[in-house]
């Protein structure tokens, strides 16, 4: 498929946001334990079916009080957790995601040491990665797929499926012609690694990211006309005529 689209990957990711890590203040490149456990939380947050602000907001709070390894949320407590979780806004979750919380933690510990970038180590290949996140009560893929998307190229095992959210934004602006994931998946990276400048200013996780934040907020509720991509729409050219 040529590239015919007339529209940077910078241009996309400055329109609508890169890496949820990064906005958060998670720095994920260096394998640090510790940011990693980060946005593991951030990422069973956003996992709910709840606003990203409200999800965002509550990881901020989570990272105010310090509360963000294995062993902080457990030092803390199911009430501890629960008040963290009101306080953030995460009301409408707050018991259900106090116990998973501890179970996850607790999981962690008792089996990774806490760390889990000894779960990825120990995974023979990405299936085996995502299996073992499974394991996890409270994991499921949507979880799973948040979590791994943003480690792509950081943690070698790390090559999860484009979401569906992602393949609804990229069919959307042309990017792609196919639904299935594995080859759509290669289309984008040929995309990203094709454009220099984007491959200077961001990592492919930011572009992904990109289309997902698109396909969330805009295409799948059909707000062509508002989208700050509307131009580069295909629907939106469609019905101009």
């Amino acid at each position: 498929m040529e590239d015919v689209r007339k529209f940077s990957i910078e241009e996309l990711i400055e329109a609508v946001g890169g890496r949820f890590s990064t906005a958060l203040g998670i720095d994920l490149v260096g394998r640090d334990t510790e940011e990693i456990s980060k946005w593991f939380l951030a990422a069973i947050l956003f996992g709910a079916r709840i606003g990203e602000s409200i999800a965002s907001r509550t990881y901020r709070e989570f990272a105010r009080r310090g509360v963000t390894t294995p062993q902080a949320i457990l030092s803390t407590g199911w009430d501890g957790l629960v008040e963290i979780l009101d306080a953030g806004g995460y009301a409408r979750y707050d018991f259900k995601t106090a116990t998973k919380l501890l179970q996850i933690a607790d999981k962690l510990e008792r089996e990774y040491q806490g760390d889990l970038n000894l779960l990825h180590d120990r995974a023979e290949d990405s299936q085996d990665l995502e299996a073992k996140l499974l394991e996890f009560k409270g994991i499921g893929p949507v979880t799973a797929n948040i979590f791994l998307r943003e480690l792509r190229g950081v943690w070698e095992r790390a090559e999860p499926l484009p979401s569906d959210l992602a393949l609804l934004a990229a069919q959307s602006l042309g990017l792609i012609e196919t639904e299935a994931p594995a080859p759509a998946l290669a289309r984008l990276k040929d995309i990203f690694q094709g454009d220099r400048a984007a491959e200077r200013s961001y990592r492919f996780p930011d572009f992904e990211s990109a289309l997902v934040r698109l396909g969330k907020g805009w295409c799948r509720k059909g707000r062509h006309d508002t989208c700050p991509m509307s131009d580069h729409c295909l629907k939106v050219r469609r019905d101009k005529g």
